[in-house]
């Protein structure tokens, strides 16, 4: 039978938050819930922490927080999942290397704030979320940016949406440890109903470009393989690291740049090509990033244009760059992919950081049902878990 994962409505969420946050911390209520959206990625993989352009949009889905503030310096957290497991510390005894689990994504936004300059004091929150954990839906982003949101209210800080966004980066990198760039946080405050976020990670630009796949019949299905990916285990950074170095060998601060000026991408992949140890590898993953941030741009062109049903090819293009070139995808995303369009989606790839997560697929909207059976069944006969869907 095929799972689907629904999102909650707004009350349900908020409901479910305080629940956790009486059951956490007693009859006294939070000051308030806040909550953000997990997302998926439409185009633009691997490309944020190279400068590069992507193209978010906001799921239903959501995580929760209620918060109360205290009058001293110390932080208990807990959530829905097991919320008599209240974790406390100080604030101050926040740094990288020193908080583990969910609860340095929550502790380490506070850090961040305060690593700004801002005044955060201490405080108690609960969480729930029907964002897919380890989904690659941006799980981590959607419960830092709940807890930014709240500490902003709470304190004051008046910030702006961006100001909120680099404190949620620096805490996932810093605090939890893992070297993300900044499309999830970015997608998680920045993004508005109805549009994609095309996002420009050299300047944090952004422009909102309409998406509403329903006007042209059709649907974007998520397909959670429920193969778990985990941004901490070495091999995100290690791709990381390879397009730093190369950029360094290029003599550029980003690989951006060398899509700026026509031919410098070819010309550049010859000057990596030079036969020495790991340039093959090397080679292969500036290719992926630069013929994906030129993906970008097509995408973002023909949805200007209301040619959404035209981007199936670019769809399929990406995912056997991130497979191949970049080496992130894994057999229950292939499979997922593979089988998606044998039943008639008009396009389909890999979405998130790889090594397991998510794949998405634009499928017509009468088709939606059909097509998860299809996957779901393709799973089945390869003896692996039967896969999760959300649209």
């Amino acid at each position: 039978m095929t799972t689907w994962a629904h999102a909650w409505d707004e009350s349900t969420g908020q409901e479910r938050a305080r629940a956790a946050f009486a059951a956490a911390f007693g009859a006294t209520p939070p000051a308030g819930v806040w909550s953000a959206p997990g997302r998926v990625n439409l185009i633009g993989e691997h490309t944020d922490y190279n400068g590069g352009l992507c193209l978010p949009v906001a799921l239903a889905h959501r995580t929760f927080a209620a918060v109360r503030p205290r009058v001293d310096d110390a932080a208990r957290m807990a959530s829905s999942w097991d919320p008599t497991a209240v974790v406390h510390l100080a604030l101050e005894s926040v740094a990288p290397g020193t908080v583990d689990g969910w609860t340095a994504y929550v502790a380490g936004v506070a850090w961040s704030l305060r690593e700004q300059g801002h005044r955060v004091g201490g405080f108690d929150v609960a969480v729930d979320s029907c964002v897919p954990v380890g989904a690659g839906l941006s799980s981590s982003a959607a419960l830092e940016c709940s807890v930014a949101l709240a500490l902003d209210e709470l304190n004051g800080l008046g910030l702006e949406r961006e100001v909120l966004t680099a404190a949620a980066v620096r805490a996932e990198n810093e605090i939890a440890g893992a070297p993300t760039g900044g499309m999830d946080q970015a997608a998680a405050l920045r993004t508005i109903p109805g549009h994609a976020l095309l996002l420009d990670c050299r300047d944090l630009s952004v422009r909102h470009v309409p998406f509403a796949p329903e006007a042209d019949g059709l649907a974007l299905l998520v397909i959670d393989t429920r193969t778990e990916h985990a941004l901490v285990d070495g091999q995100y950074a290690a791709r990381r690291a390879t397009c730093e170095d190369a950029a360094a060998l290029l003599g550029v601060p980003t690989l951006r740049e060398l899509t700026d000026v026509p031919g410098d991408a070819e010309r550049a992949l010859a000057t990596l090509d030079d036969g020495s140890e790991g340039s093959d590898v090397r080679v292969r993953r500036v290719r992926h990033v630069l013929a994906e941030i030129q993906r970008v741009v097509e995408f973002v062109d023909l949805l200007d244009a209301g040619r959404l049903r035209e981007t199936g090819p670019l769809l399929d293009a990406s995912h056997a760059s991130l497979r191949d070139d970049y080496e992130v995808s894994c057999l229950e995303l292939d499979v997922a992919v593979e089988a998606a369009r044998a039943a008639g989606a008009l396009g389909a790839r890999m979405t998130g950081g790889g090594f397991g997560g998510s794949a998405i697929a634009l499928v017509e909207v009468d088709a939606v049902t059909a097509v998860a059976d299809a996957v779901d069944a393709a799973f089945r006969e390869r003896g692996l878990r039967a896969p999760s869907f959300v649209a």
